[in-house]
C-alpha cells in the first residue's frame, strides 16, 4: 500500500480533518499504536478494526493531516447498568471486538484514544474528546464513561494509595499524562477500579473510571405533551386606565391573551395588581377599604382567566390580585394552565407602603410549578429583591422565574430590574418581569406607574452580550414576545465560563427553608 508523504513536523502546512475511521486507515493506526502501546498490548489487529467498523462506525473517529491519520478515538454504546462500575477492559470491549455494542444503550463508552507522538502539542486529543461529546449529544446518550489509565502512579505507588494519587492530580499537585488531560476535559471521577487492565504495570493495574454527563440528555421523547426545550413567553405591559365595568376589564384581558396566543406563545404574563382600575369605583373609601373591595372580584377574575387559558391554549400568569381571607389580606398570583388546572403563589414580602396603606400581609409558602414547559416559579415584585428565594427555586430545578411587578417611579423600577438581572445571572436561569404603565387619578397609592418589561438571561457567550433577551419600550402599553432556549441553560450550567450553581462552597455555608413541611408540600 502506498503511504502518504508525511508532512514536515513543525511546518505550518497542516491540513487537519476530523472524520470517521475507514479500514484503509489501518496502517496509519497500527503505526501510532505500535509506538504508544509497545509495552501494553500493542496495536489493534485488522480483524478487530474491521469488527469495530462493522458494529459502530460512527463511534470510531480520527484526525488526518494531509491525508495521514495522526490521532484516533474508539468507542461503543452500552447499557451501562448491565456492567456497573466493576468491570474489566476486556469485558467492556467484547474482548476487543465490540460485539457487545448496543445501539439501544444509554452510555457512550470510550475504549481508546491516542495521538502520534510527533504531533503532540496540537491539542488533537481535545478535538477528539469534543467530537465524542458531540456524538453523545446527537445520539441523546446519558453520558460518556472511560476507564482512564494512571501511568504516573508508578512513581508514587510506594507512598500514595491510588485514591490519594488521583486527589493530588485533581489538585494539580501531580501531573499524570493521561488523567490530567481527562480531568481537563470535564470528566469527573466515578470510581477507582482494580484489575481493569492487568498488563498495565505503570498504573499498577488500576484505572480511574471517569464520567462526562450529557447536560442535554432527555430521558424520553414523547410524541405529544412533552416538556419543551424552546419556550415562547409573552409579557403584557399593561396600561392602567379608568374602566367603567368588569366587562371592560375582561375585554382588555382577552385582547391581550388573544394577541399573545396568536404568536403561539406558551405563557402570557400580566403585571401585579393589573385589576387595580376597578378600585376607582371606591375612591370615596379609604385605601384599605378600597383594596378589600377589589379583593371581592378576585375569584371571578381568576375563573375568567382559567376560561381564557383553556380556550386560547396558553398558560396565563394572572399578574397578582388581592385576596381577603379570615386572617387578613394577601397579594396572590394565579397560574392558570392551559390544561384546565390552576395554582397560586402568595407574595412573601410586603413593602412598607403595602403594609401601611392596605394592611397587606406576606404569605409563608414558596412554590415550584410543573407546567408543559418545565418547572417555573412566580415571585411577585418585591420578592425578586430577596436572592434567597430565587436560589431555593433554582435548587429545585426552576428554569424560568416570572415576576409580575408594580412600580410608581423609575428608582423603584430600577430595584426590580437590577435584582431580576442579578437573579438570572446568579442562578443561571431566565427571569421575566411584567409591569404596568399609565395613571389612575384619584386612586390612592395607585396613581402613577413606571415600567419597562423585560426578559433576562445568564451572562456568557451563548447569551446576548448584555444578558437581556428582550425589553419593551418604557412606559408604553405593548406586548413583548421572546423565545427562551432551555437547552442553553443546561449548557451554561455544565460548560459556562463560570458556573455559579456548580461551584458553590457547600462545605462553608448552606441555604434552607425553615419550615420543612412547607418545603415538602410545595417544592
Amino acid at each position: 500500500m502506498a503511504k502518504n508523504k508525511e508532512p514536515e513536523v513543525g511546518s505550518s502546512e497542516h491540513k487537519l480533518k476530523i472524520r470517521n475511521i475507514k479500514l484503509s486507515d489501518y496502517d496509519d493506526i497500527f503505526e501510532i499504536m505500535e509506538s504508544v502501546y509497545a509495552d501494553i498490548g500493542g496495536p489493534w489487529t485488522k480483524k478487530e478494526l474491521r469488527s469495530h467498523l462493522n458494529h459502530f462506525p460512527e463511534g470510531q473517529i480520527c484526525i488526518e493531516d494531509n491525508g495521514k491519520v495522526i490521532a484516533a478515538a474508539f468507542s461503543l454504546i452500552v447499557n451501562y447498568s448491565n456492567y456497573g462500575d466493576k468491570h474489566t477492559y476486556q469485558q467492556i470491549t467484547g474482548d476487543g471486538l465490540l460485539t457487545n455494542h448496543d445501539p439501544e444503550g444509554d452510555t457512550l463508552y470510550g475504549i481508546d484514544i491516542f495521538v502520534h507522538p510527533e504531533f503532540r502539542g496540537l491539542r488533537l486529543g481535545r478535538r477528539l474528546y469534543d467530537a465524542r461529546k458531540e456524538l453523545c449529544e446527537k445520539l441523546n446518550l446519558r453520558a460518556i464513561i472511560v476507564g482512564g489509565r494512571i501511568p504516573g502512579y508508578k512513581n508514587f505507588a510506594k507512598k500514595l494509595t491510588p485514591r490519594q494519587y488521583i486527589e493530588e492530580v485533581k489538585k494539580k499537585e501531580i501531573f499524570d499524562p493521561v488523567l490530567t488531560f481527562q480531568l481537563a476535559n470535564d470528566f469527573h471521577l466515578r470510581k477507582i477500579i482494580q484489575g481493569y487492565l492487568p498488563d498495565d504495570r505503570d498504573s499498577k493495574a488500576y484505572a480511574a473510571l471517569l464520567e462526562w454527563k450529557n447536560a442535554l440528555y432527555e430521558i424520553e421523547e414523547t410524541l405529544f405533551g412533552g416538556n419543551k426545550s424552546l419556550v415562547r413567553v409573552g409579557l403584557v405591559q399593561w396600561k392602567m386606565r379608568n374602566m367603567a365595568s368588569v366587562d371592560e376589564l375582561y375585554r382588555m384581558i382577552e385582547f391581550f391573551v388573544d394577541t399573545v396566543s396568536g404568536y403561539k406563545a406558551d405563557f402570557c404574563v400580566f403585571p401585579e395588581f393589573f385589576n387595580a382600575p376597578l378600585m376607582a369605583r371606591y375612591n370615596q373609601n379609604s385605601a384599605s377599604d378600597a383594596v378589600r373591595a377589589l379583593a371581592d372580584y378576585t375569584e371571578e377574575i381568576r375563573a375568567k382567566m382559567m376560561e381564557l387559558a383553556v380556550s386560547y391554549n396558553i398558560n396565563i400568569i394572572a399578574g397578582s390580585m388581592p385576596k381577603y381571607e379570615d386572617d387578613g389580606l394577601y397579594n396572590v398570583s394565579y397560574l392558570c394552565r392551559r390544561d384546565g388546572t390552576w395554582d397560586y403563589q402568595y407574595k412573601l414580602h410586603v413593602t412598607p407602603d403595602e403594609a401601611n396603606y392596605w394592611g397587606l400581609q406576606g404569605g409563608d409558602k414558596l412554590k415550584v410549578f410543573e407546567t408543559d414547559a418545565g418547572k417555573i416559579a412566580i415571585l411577585i415584585c418585591f420578592d425578586i429583591e430577596f436572592p434567597e428565594l430565587s436560589r431555593l427555586l433554582a435548587d429545585k430545578g426552576v428554569n424560568i422565574i416570572f415576576v409580575p411587578f408594580l412600580t410608581d417611579t423609575k428608582s423603584a423600577f430600577i430595584r426590580v430590574q437590577r435584582c431580576a438581572q442579578a437573579r438570572a445571572i446568579e442562578n443561571e436561569c431566565y427571569v421575566a418581569i411584567s409591569g404596568s404603565v399609565g395613571n389612575l387619578p384619584g386612586v390612592e397609592n395607585m396613581d402613577i406607574q413606571y415600567a419597562q418589561s423585560g426578559i433576562f438571561s445568564p451572562s456568557d457567550f451563548i447569551f446576548p452580550h448584555d444578558a437581556t433577551l428582550a425589553e419593551a419600550t418604557p412606559n408604553t402599553e405593548t406586548t413583548l414576545i421572546a423565545d427562551l432556549d432551555l437547552d442553553l441553560l443546561k449548557r451554561q450550567r455544565k460548560f459556562g465560563s463560570v458556573r455559579n450553581m456548580e461551584t458553590r462552597r457547600n462545605d462553608l455555608y448552606e441555604l434552607r427553608w425553615l419550615n420543612k413541611k412547607d418545603e415538602d408540600d410545595n417544592h
